[in-house]
């Protein structure tokens, strides 16, 4: 598994669709690219498909190969096979970043998450999320705050990782 994203950032999206991506978040992607190489630009593949998501999903070439990887397993002609088949291969946008760090975020994408002006990156392990900034105030700081506000006050989150086994 190749590096993790970490941070959170808000960039301008221009009339063309055109947004920057975090340079650490670049880093990222080259390192967990097999094909990159210096002077090339790192790929990426963005899944939109989940109707239920009001953000866009980008996954590394190492991230989606592992899924890829895990779709392949499944049995052929499987119902499970067949719904993330559809989710990860037909509704995905396979890109790159460009010369000058940006991602050219198509209408469709750009409409299924009404992103206009501005658009929120927060990293996810080895993938990354695209939000419209308002949506992901409205739906996950509100999840996390209410989430939060029932854990007692001494609460420590790295006790979730007590007994779990590193890889």
């Amino acid at each position: 598994m190749g590096r993790r994203f970490r941070g959170e950032s808000h960039h301008k999206v221009d009339a063309k669709g055109r947004v920057s991506i975090p340079a650490s978040f670049r880093r990222v992607l080259e390192a967990s690219d097999p094909n990159w190489t210096d002077g090339l630009n790192p790929e990426l593949v963005i899944v939109y498909g989940d109707h239920r998501r009001k953000y866009l999903e980008c996954y590394t070439m190492e991230a989606i190969e592992e899924v890829d990887s895990k779709i392949d397993a499944l049995p052929r002609g499987s119902n499970e096979r067949k719904m993330l088949q559809r989710l990860f291969h037909g509704q995905s946008f396979p890109t790159n970043v460009d010369e000058t760090g940006r991602l050219v975020l198509p209408a469709k994408l750009r409409s299924k998450i009404d992103l206009e002006s501005e658009a929120f990156f927060i990293a996810n392990g080895d993938t990354f999320q695209i939000w419209k900034p308002e949506t992901y105030e409205e739906e996950e700081v509100a999840k996390t705050e209410e989430w939060l506000d029932e854990l007692p006050e001494d609460f420590d989150p790295l006790s979730f990782l007590d007994g779990v086994q590193g890889g």
